[in-house]
């Protein structure tokens, strides 16, 4: 099934077992409801920062909204190229995630590897969430804007942040960069 299909029917299907209308849920998210009706029927892939505001009012994490978990299990063991892999084409994104807690049972905390392309970013807008955040760059360049403040990572730094701090994210390099990122709690991204 592809991404927009699996996006949009965990969305309905969650939105409805909350008893929620699409013009509640924009209100508690701060999410249109033209983009919500969009999610939904499939027509678009939402940014990662839509995605985390519809997760926040599920008390969900991302994850919930990608993966096709058919169960859960209390040990989990992925190699590369077999982890549950999104891919966000949205042209300011540009990149690719897999899962490293993808499958695991009620996890309190989310961690994947991605790929950012070279010009990749969150967006031009600052996000904020409760929780903590974790990078580690493994290879490349990135720019965090963190409650003003600029930090700029290469290969083997590491950066760790509450997540309330207004934040954003590129890849300042010319080449593409590569992450694990380590959010937590799982149930606020």
């Amino acid at each position: 099934m592809k991404l927009k299909k699996i996006i949009g029917k965990k969305l309905k299907t969650i939105r409805l077992k909350r008893n929620l209308t699409i013009q509640v849920l924009a209100e508690r998210s701060r999410v249109s409801s033209n983009m919500i009706s969009r999610i939904e029927r499939g027509l678009t892939i939402p940014s990662v920062e839509i995605l985390m505001k519809l997760a926040s009012v599920f008390d969900k994490s991302i994850n919930y909204f990608v993966e096709e978990v058919s169960h859960t299990h209390e040990i989990v063991y992925s190699r590369p190229g077999q982890r549950d892999t999104t891919i966000y084409d949205d042209p300011s994104q540009n990149m690719r995630t897999e899962s490293f807690t993808s499958g695991l049972r009620d996890p309190q905390f989310m961690s994947f590897f991605c790929t950012i392309k070279v010009g990749g970013s969150s967006g031009e807008k600052n996000m904020y969430h409760p929780g903590d955040e974790l990078i580690y760059i493994v290879d490349g360049q990135l720019s965090l804007m963190i409650a003003g403040e600029t930090h700029e990572l290469y290969a083997g730094d590491s950066l760790s942040f509450k997540s309330h701090l207004p934040h954003r994210w590129h890849n300042s390099g010319n080449c593409e960069t590569k992450v694990i990122w380590t959010l937590s709690p799982f149930t606020t991204i």
